[in-house]
């Protein structure tokens, strides 16, 4: 492997940066053998498909606003602030069952906050890189002064256990960041958009309003084709990415690290041959022990590869990610400078507080 380049090469963007991160995984760990209880599959079959071998499920007490808050609250104390500090709050989260209230109101709430604007944003896989650009903009346009952003999800809940392809797949978490003001570019311009003609690619298979027509309707859960969203990956994601770095002004021998949404092993694998990464960019693989957590993917890889080590606290990472939609968003950004301790063993909280539906 070639020497690291040092971390102090310059970036185009906003003048925000990363300054803390946290995260929270759920207590109860599901292995392939689990998973296969309810279907005809093997251990073997779910590695060399998609990479993953564990994943995280909620408990029924672990909800998402409890998930998010958590990984609020860590992020918070590792960017070194006070939680009056925070101006607004975003949550992206595909799996909060509630229309409204926002989950971003309650998460501010539950934290203390004092009155920051809140609201949630629904981009799938990609909401975290879609919520990060709205925060750097926010602090570079000094609409607020410190942004919390949280990915959370528990797409247990939204799981058919019973569905081959797509029972193995999904994990729970939750992944926060706070962007705040910075002297130099920390956050690099978002390539995003988004492919409407390729929304039933990974669907819900029905609507909430099913269950209230047909009581007996099944509960709506996650669907996908995942071959067509894996040849879709393949062709327009390696673009995406290459955009990303022309407008963060960042050539692909300055990475650190690559962090892509972890959706299957084998679009990361050929990423990386499609980008002609150097060996001394770090790639993020946490699907193998994480499973596709959706938009909390990037945070988990994130906060993955700076507790190990393998990426440098304050170096340049791509982010790349894509979910339901289609939609698709990557950005260079400047890792968070402060030392980053792997994640707390989780302990569900001992109550069960009244959340919508029932862990699958």
């Amino acid at each position: 492997m070639s020497a690291r380049p040092a971390a102090g090469k310059a970036l185009t963007g906003a003048a925000a940066q990363v300054l803390g991160l946290g995260t929270y995984l759920p207590s109860r760990t599901v292995t392939n053998e689990m998973v296969c209880e309810r279907i005809d599959s093997s251990d073997e079959w779910i590695r060399t498909r998609s990479g993953i071998r564990l994943r995280h499920w909620a408990e029924p007490s672990e909800t998402v606003e409890f998930m998010a808050a958590t990984a609020a609250e860590r992020a918070v104390e590792h960017a070194g602030i006070g939680v009056d500090r925070v101006d607004c709050v975003i949550v992206s989260t595909v799996s909060h069952l509630h229309q409204f209230p926002s989950l971003a109101a309650g998460v501010a709430d539950r934290i203390g906050a004092p009155a920051p604007g809140a609201f949630d944003i629904s981009a799938g896989c990609a909401g975290f890189c879609y919520g990060l650009a709205l925060a750097s903009d926010m602090v570079a346009a000094g609409s607020a002064g410190h942004v919390l952003l949280i990915a959370v999800e528990r797409l247990s809940e939204l799981t058919d256990p019973e569905d081959k392809a797509t029972a193995f797949l999904f994990g729970d978490g939750a992944g926060a960041v706070v962007v705040g003001p910075a002297e130099r570019p920390g956050i690099g311009p978002v390539a995003w958009g988004s492919d409407g003609s390729q929304k039933e690619t990974i669907r819900q298979t029905s609507a909430w309003s099913a269950l209230r027509e047909t009581p007996e309707a099944p509960w709506p859960s996650i669907a996908m084709d995942g071959r067509e969203v894996f040849r879709w990956a393949a062709y327009h994601l390696g673009p995406v990415a290459q955009q990303a770095l022309g407008r963060a002004g960042v050539s692909v021998d300055a990475l650190d690290a690559f962090i892509p949404h972890q959706a299957n092993m084998r679009i990361t694998d050929q990423l990386v041959t499609e980008l002609k990464l150097s060996g001394h960019t770090a790639v993020a693989r946490s699907i193998e022990t994480h499973g596709n957590t959706s938009a909390v993917s990037v945070p988990l890889a994130m906060q993955d590869m700076l507790a190990a080590g393998t990426a440098p606290p304050g170096g340049l990472a791509l982010l790349l990610s894509f979910g339901t939609g289609l939609v698709w968003a990557g950005q260079v950004i400047r890792l968070p400078a402060r030392p980053v301790s792997a994640p707390e063993p989780a302990t569900a909280p001992p109550s069960t507080p009244v959340d919508t539906g029932t862990v699958r």
